[in-house]
């Protein structure tokens, strides 16, 4: 941070106790954990005391003006729609499924189920509208055997429910028709003994099921506790403590299906007095100018968003001056989390906001998962680049274990579930002292100075051997094809299992390589692939990727560039487009084979110029 100045905000950093026994080493915050409520809704409650006139959430109507609810107007739905489950039986027997995504209804839902101790499971749309055999679908209602299920739009989401919920399920839609439920029975509800009823939720009461994304195997159902919920909360307020001195206004689209979206973002802004904005847009063609519209009218303290949103952002920010007024207006932290920023991307943000502000503001990331509902370490250390992690929050401890030549990150404190919903396969993930095994794989960003924090080493379960028997680390290697392609390559596919090289399937972007090969807008994509343009753009990227390579660990041999995107059904990519390396290579390895087959001359494969 030398050199540069950077705009006022409070951010903790107590500083870090390493203790190293062995082979393994443990990590702690030098600050304890304060005090948190009971329950996630003490805060609605307090907040409707406290301030009921205050906006809590809002949502863009169909005529495009905002619709608010207060906090005093969200105790009052929340009471009755509490009531309203209780009296039709659910319980953590009959919990909750929500099908639909980000609105009011749900927002309101899900309080109600909290309130009245009723586990509720937000379920990935994508399951319901995209999949074509809701295979997941199934896998995560099968699970969750819920009493009452919730979809925005009952034409949208019919197919779906008939294909798979049992006949003596409640259904509830927005308006209601023959078959469903309307919403407002809900919220019209007279309530009578709920506020006992919320009394008796405690620190164990199961909040919410939320399913993990699927990266590497089916969904698995993780039991968030309201102890959980809230302690992680407290963990965030000790890091940043700006969110208690001003309350946090949030414009969101992140979806509520994930931890980040659902648990971190909702959670900063009812614990903290604070707004939450939904945004209807998301950063994929077509639906990014409604975030960009909704920007330019509301001013953030703080930014989240995923590595691709925050790509497209700095690019709007550097032509749009009504945009950079609104935006930077109040914003004090940027946040990314789903992916890691690539060093591009991150140096572009930098320079539109320091260009335009004059200062910088601080970009913060961390690592967290389901699991932990999610937060556990933080960037607040002294490094700011792509792919640091950082430091362990308050109350979290970090432990590093030696799996597979790498550095295990584990993770044990109140935020961590105890197992997985109804025990199913929770024994392998957590070690003999606690610790939950991640899989994710950090190093010492300075090993002769480890207070520093941690760099991200990828997924353990990604890595390889070649043929050789010589190891392939995955996670960084794709991190840097992802950062040195930009902005042309979406994702990829590291191969070369068993095989004498590395070899890469690209997942390309394909507007901006259309846009790239000169040719008109209908060319099929086979012909912008295989244009020279594009071409020379990724033959020029495994130049720059071997630049600096060691050896056969390193050096990617052969490149090849896929025009089918992955496929949500077959498992290659998850709803929040995570993809799934082995499933991609199991479902294409007919292209894998074909791509290390290839020799000199093949059209459909570009190689690696031979080093002299």
């Amino acid at each position: 941070m030398a050199g540069h100045r950077y705009r006022q905000v409070a951010i903790g950093n107590p500083g870090v106790e390493i203790l190293r026994e062995g082979e393994f080493w443990y990590l702690r915050s030098r600050e304890t954990l304060g005090d948190y409520p009971e329950r996630l809704t003490d805060r609605l409650v307090s907040g409707a005391a406290k301030h009921p006139e205050r906006l809590l959430v809002a949502r863009r109507g169909k005529d495009g003006e905002w619709i608010g609810i207060t906090y005093g107007q969200m105790l009052l739905r929340v009471r009755a729609i509490g009531q309203a489950l209780r009296d039709r039986g659910l319980s953590a027997q009959r919990p909750i499924a929500i099908l639909s995504g980000n609105d009011l209804e749900h927002f309101q839902l899900a309080l109600g189920a909290m309130y009245a101790g009723v586990p509720f499971a937000p379920i990935s749309p994508a399951y319901s509208i995209v999949s074509t055999d809701y295979g997941k679908l199934r896998h995560t209602l099968g699970l969750l055997r819920p009493g009452l299920v919730y979809a925005s739009d009952a034409n949208a989401y019919a197919r779906a429910m008939d294909a798979v919920l049992d006949a003596d399920v409640i259904r509830v839609t927005e308006n209601g028709d023959n078959n469903t439920l309307a919403f407002d029975a809900l919220v019209d509800a007279v309530p009578r003994d709920i506020d006992a009823t919320h009394a008796q939720v405690t620190g164990d009461t199961i909040a919410k099921v939320l399913f993990t994304s699927g990266s590497t195997r089916l969904p698995k159902a993780v039991p968030t506790t309201q102890r959980m919920l809230c302690s992680n909360q407290q963990m965030l307020l000790q890091t940043f403590p700006t969110f208690g001195e001003t309350p946090p206004v949030l414009v969101d689209w992140l979806p509520w299906n994930h931890t980040y979206g659902g648990s971190h973002n909702v959670g900063i802004a009812l614990y903290n007095g604070g707004t939450l904005y939904i945004d209807d847009g998301k950063p994929v063609a077509g639906k990014f100018e409604e975030t960009l519209r909704n920007l330019r009218e509301i001013s953030p303290t703080v930014y989240f968003n995923v590595p691709k949103g925050w790509e497209d952002l700095a690019i709007a920010l550097e032509s749009d001056a009504v945009l950079r007024e609104r935006f930077f207006a109040k914003v004090n932290l940027y946040f990314f989390g789903g992916a890691g920023l690539s060093q591009a991307a991150w140096d572009r943000l930098e320079r539109v906001t320091e260009t335009h502000c004059g200062e910088r503001i601080r970009i913060m990331s961390g690592l967290g998962m389901t699991e932990t509902s999610p937060s556990c370490m933080f960037t607040t250390g002294p490094v700011m680049r792509a792919g640091y992690i950082g430091l362990p929050a308050p109350g979290c401890e970090v432990k590093l274990a030696p799996v597979g030549g790498k550095l295990e990150v584990r993770f044990r404190g109140p935020n961590v579930m105890a197992g997985y919903w109804r025990h199913e396969s929770s024994e392998a993930v957590f070690d003999e002292e606690g610790y939950y095994c991640t899989g994710d794989a950090a190093t010492f960003v300075d090993k002769h100075d480890p207070e520093a924090g941690l760099q991200f080493d990828g997924r353990i379960t990604e890595d390889f051997k070649l043929s050789s028997g010589t190891f392939v680390s995955v996670g960084p290697l794709r991190a840097r094809v992802i950062s040195e392609g930009a902005p042309y390559v979406q994702d990829a596919v590291i191969t070369g299992i068993n095989r004498d090289d590395i070899g890469l399937m690209i997942f390309p972007r394909v507007e901006d390589c259309r846009r790239l090969s000169g040719l008109p807008r209908e060319a099929p994509l086979a012909d912008v692939l295989a244009s020279a343009p594009v071409r020379d753009v990724f033959a020029s990227l495994l130049a720059k990727l071997n630049a600096n390579a060691s050896g056969s660990a390193t050096t990617v041999a052969r490149l090849l560039l896929l025009d089918t995107p992955p496929s949500l059904d077959r498992g290659e990519v998850t709803d929040k487009g995570s993809i799934n390396q082995r499933a991609v290579q199991d479902h294409r390895a007919d292209i894998v084979d074909m791509l290390h087959a290839a020799k000199a001359g093949d059209a459909r494969v570009i190689l690696a110029a031979a080093k002299r």
